[in-house]
């Protein structure tokens, strides 16, 4: 069987790679819902998918299931296409984004964008929310994101796991922003999912999977090996960082980027914690070497591509 149809009818994935989280289409008879809208650079794209998927039904809300911008950086564009959407997200930043503290959020730390938007109601862990017309659990997923939750629909069992679980993984722990308990809360989402038992994951990056088992032992494996090496860690979380600014960008000059990255506070958070024994430049140009060394990245004379 194939895993699409795992779903609960009336749902569409679209997969859109790393920049943009994946966008959730959910139709039911009162109109449509959308979970997390991706990218700012890709917000005119999100909405032309929502167009096309909602089939004409008003879409009526819109869910977060965290405020990383690669998860709601599209919010305002969808609430400009759909005025009447009404917005939910996690209640742990609720008063950032009312009040739009870009530093709480995230978003000026790590050098992202993401333009503002309203919320109209909070998910509140433990309890369930109508989304497209289904009622779906909502669970805290503390780890990645410490006030991300994960969305679970019981009767077809299928898990919208946002950057809690992957088919290779989960997202990146950023201790220096989330704490030192982030790499047990990790493990503690994990277990929560492992005893929801779900039969299909739409994650936030990735394809849908229903290999569950296999993917938790991934995870885990995963885990134990960046609680053994937290130094080795961070250095990929920032390279990570490096990578998805230059998904946004494309191209720039190296000098441009490493000056960037040298004014961006969660690059010096990292470098003093556990690499200020060499210069910050020559740190970040390391990490730079280390993206195209493995592909991610290209150097053509003075100018960085992405790959």
């Amino acid at each position: 069987m194939e895993v699409q149809a795992l779903l609960p009818s009336g749902v569409t994935v679209f997969e859109r790679g790393w920049l943009s989280s994946n966008n959730i289409v959910i139709r039911g008879e009162g109109g449509a819902a959308l979970v997390d809208s991706g990218y700012w650079t890709h917000s005119a794209q999100t909405v032309a998918l929502v167009e096309g998927s909602v089939q004409g039904l008003p879409l009526v809300s819109l869910v977060n299931t965290h405020l990383h911008s690669d998860h709601c950086g599209g919010n305002a564009a969808i609430q400009t296409r759909w005025p009447n959407v009404r917005t939910f997200v996690p209640p742990g930043l609720a008063t950032a984004v009312r009040h739009w503290d870009p530093v709480a959020l995230t978003y000026a730390p790590t050098g992202q964008a993401c333009p503002p938007f309203r919320l109209d109601e909070t998910l509140r862990p433990g309890t369930s929310a109508e989304i497209g017309g289904v009622s779906w659990q909502v669970h805290a997923a503390p780890g990645h994101d410490a006030h991300s939750v994960i969305l679970f629909e019981p009767r077809s069992r299928t898990l919208i796991s946002a950057d809690a679980l992957w088919e290779n993984g989960f997202g990146v722990v950023f201790q220096e922003l989330e704490g030192e308990e982030a790499f047990f809360e990790v493990g503690t989402t994990l277990d929560l999912i492992e005893n929801l038992d779900p039969s299909v994951v739409i994650p936030g990056h990735g394809s849908i999977f229903s290999d569950v088992a296999g993917a938790l032992g991934r995870a885990r494996s995963k885990l134990d090996s960046y609680c053994e090496n937290p130094d080795r860690h961070a250095a990929h979380g920032a390279k990570v960082m490096l990578k998805f600014k230059l998904l946004e960008l494309q191209c720039v000059p190296q000098d441009a980027f490493l000056t960037w990255a040298e004014e961006t506070a969660y690059f010096g958070m990292v470098w003093r914690r556990w690499f200020a024994s060499q210069p910050l430049r020559d740190w970040l140009k390391s990490l730079l070497l280390g993206l195209v060394g493995s592909g991610a990245a290209r150097l053509e004379g003075t100018v960085v591509r992405n790959s």
